[in-house]
């Protein structure tokens, strides 16, 4: 199973692939992040983001995809932005019809290292160790777009679209 994880941002989207045979050993394929440029109105970014992400995800053919479900934050304009990017990837996947897990950042947590209140730290020792790499990947959108990718194929039962 190829499972795509996606950590939902506007001026950065981590993405992540992994593939799993039995659940229990996983082998990250690729690690990246999609960019888009601040000086560009919010339209021409969320354009941008599915176009790119579309692209990707033809290219990368997933069985399943797992998405971060936003928390609340202290600056609302930047949660609405991402907000934004997030309904276009939202969208954007659910339009291939590839199945959806939306997961929050302490099931992520919870999930990846038995812990709901893990630190990234703590996330990216056990990104090392479930993948067998010797360098936490880089950068930290694209590592947490691993973890997320992890958490759909330990947790395959949590899908909400199949």
């Amino acid at each position: 199973m190829r499972i795509l994880g996606i950590d939902p941002g506007l001026a950065t989207i981590g993405i992540g692939v992994v593939e799993t045979e039995n659940y229990v050993d996983f082998l990250a394929i690729e690690w990246l992040t999609i960019v888009t440029e601040a000086k560009k109105d919010l339209a021409e970014r969320l354009v941008e983001i599915r176009k790119d992400l579309h692209e990707y995800v033809v290219q990368a053919k997933p069985d399943l995809c797992v998405v971060e479900k936003l928390f609340f934050t202290s600056n609302v304009k930047t949660g609405i932005d991402v907000s934004h990017a997030r309904g276009v990837i939202m969208e954007t996947i659910g339009s291939m019809g590839i199945p959806l897990i939306e997961v929050t950042p302490s099931e992520l947590k919870s999930g990846i290292t038995g812990d709901g209140k893990a630190d990234k730290k703590q996330i990216q020792e056990m990104l090392l160790h479930i993948l067998k790499l010797e360098e936490t990947p880089k950068p930290d959108d694209a590592a947490d777009a691993l973890a997320l990718a992890i958490f759909g194929g330990l947790h395959p039962q949590e899908c909400h679209i199949c």
